[in-house]
């Protein structure tokens, strides 16, 4: 659980340096799944990379990001987050999200985010 530990600690620091394509290319799996609340997943790393690009293209301001809490189980991570930022489409958001990663191969292969709307 421990290289789990250093891992999403590592993927947390990039994100917050501005590199979160950086770690997306650098841990997430080439078949990854990624979905938002219950919505439709999007599969495979080339789609789920054009949503991520997407969005921090449509951030014009951002006031904050940062890991709230980490917690490490067997083959799981899960980071809660402090967001508040400006979207272009959504105007101002400041909320906390929970974003549950499933590890395989030292990577991650499929990731769900918890938020209110």
């Amino acid at each position: 659980m421990s290289q789990l530990l250093e891992k999403i600690t590592d993927l947390n620091d990039l994100v917050l340096q501005g590199k979160a394509l950086e770690a997306f290319d650098k841990y997430y799996h080439d078949t990854v799944v990624m979905q938002e609340n219950e919505n439709q997943p999007t599969v495979g790393k080339e789609a789920n990379r054009l949503r991520e690009e997407e969005f921090f293209s449509s951030i014009t301001e951002l006031r904050s990001a940062r890991p709230l809490k980490v917690t490490v189980g067997e083959g799981i991570t899960m980071v809660q987050w402090q967001y508040d930022y400006t979207h272009k489409d959504w105007g101002v958001k400041n909320y906390t999200q929970v974003s549950v990663q499933e590890w395989q191969d030292g990577q991650i292969i499929k990731e769900q985010f918890f938020y209110g709307n």
